[in-house]
């Protein structure tokens, strides 16, 4: 942002992963973001639970708990085995179609209907970008180099979390069917939370269940810090 398209000052966006890419880029470099926007506290915070939990994180931990015994095993097996599943989906369509759709039915705001979300063509555009370009392999390797980071990976990030939480203003858009539902105050453990919107409906998939209302939310947040796009 700053060296090749030579913006000296910029916002942020970002979800699930893009939530830990962002958050990370303001960590490191709160003097180029102005502010970001998140749907989802990163969920590495959750290896930091606090001694003093508030009955409302309490809360939070537990049903987290109870989703990764549910719906959790495709982050594990692409944590520790990713080149074991990823031969078998490239190899069949229809694999890789039932691995991609089940988490759009699972984690969107469709209630079983997945149609009553997302076309077959949206569905069938997103499967495609894996199938032609064999690349869900590739997709799968956050997940595992997250789980196997180096010692010295993580001294680095503790160092940031020892400085204290992210100064750069931060807001939330907190939709009802994501796959977490973190309190404000868990989010302000990590950020600098200046405002938090809970929305009527949508799910993980904010971008394309509800473009309008994420857009909507966008521009309030980020117009306040308008005058600075031109430094």
């Amino acid at each position: 942002m700053t060296q090749i398209l030579a913006y000296k000052k910029f916002v942020a966006h970002g979800g699930d992963w893009g939530s830990t890419v962002t958050e990370q880029l303001a960590r490191s470099h709160p003097d180029s973001v102005l502010a970001i926007h998140l749907t989802d506290v990163p969920f590495g915070h959750l290896f930091q639970k606090p001694n003093d939990p508030s009955s409302d994180e309490e809360e939070f931990f537990k049903k987290n708990e109870d989703w990764i015994q549910k719906e959790g095993a495709y982050a594990l097996v692409q944590s520790t085995k990713p080149n074991s599943l990823a031969p078998g989906l490239n190899d069949s369509p229809a694999g890789l179609a039932s691995w991609l759709v089940e988490k759009f039915r699972s984690w969107s705001d469709c209630d079983g209907n997945l149609e009553s979300r997302f076309t077959k063509d949206e569905l069938l555009t997103h499967i495609m970008v894996y199938w032609a370009t064999e690349s869900i392999g590739t997709s799968f390797l956050p997940y595992f180099e997250f789980a196997n980071a180096s010692a010295l990976t993580w001294i680095k990030e503790s160092i940031k979390n020892w400085i204290g939480r992210c100064k750069v203003p931060s807001a939330f858009a907190h939709f009802p069917k994501d796959i977490s539902s973190p309190p404000r105050e868990w989010a302000a453990r990590f950020l600098d939370v200046q405002r938090w919107t809970e929305m009527p409906r949508g799910g993980h998939f904010a971008a394309m269940e509800e473009p309008q209302l994420l857009a909507e939310d966008l521009r309030l947040w980020f117009r306040r810090f308008r005058t600075s796009r031109h430094n």
